[in-house]
């Protein structure tokens, strides 16, 4: 599913504001989700928790969304790294400079 026109369907339905509303059931368009919430982390950056949380709090602000659960799954899909408290950009698309 690579076509640019179904991840904007996607990011329509489940992230209409530029907020996550809702997550996705299917893997396959949580992915896309988790892809483009992974754009607001700067690849070379480190972030406390604190920061990230502020970040995540942000993007789920009046949706059913929350940022824990949004956290772990940026996490779990290795798009975020974590380590002794710090957390990095580690996956996604990058966009052109």
């Amino acid at each position: 599913m690579d076509l640019p026109g179904e991840r904007q369907r996607i990011l329509r339905v489940f992230m209409p504001d530029g907020r996550v509303t809702r997550m996705p059931g299917k893997a396959r368009k949580r992915d896309v989700v988790l892809e483009a919430v992974a754009q607001w982390f700067e690849p070379g950056e480190r972030y406390s928790e604190k920061e990230v949380d502020a970040i995540l709090i942000r993007l789920t602000a009046g949706g059913e969304a929350d940022h824990v659960t949004l956290r772990r799954y940026l996490v779990d899909r290795d798009l975020l790294a974590r380590e002794a408290g710090q957390y990095w950009r580690s996956g996604g698309w990058v966009t052109g400079t």
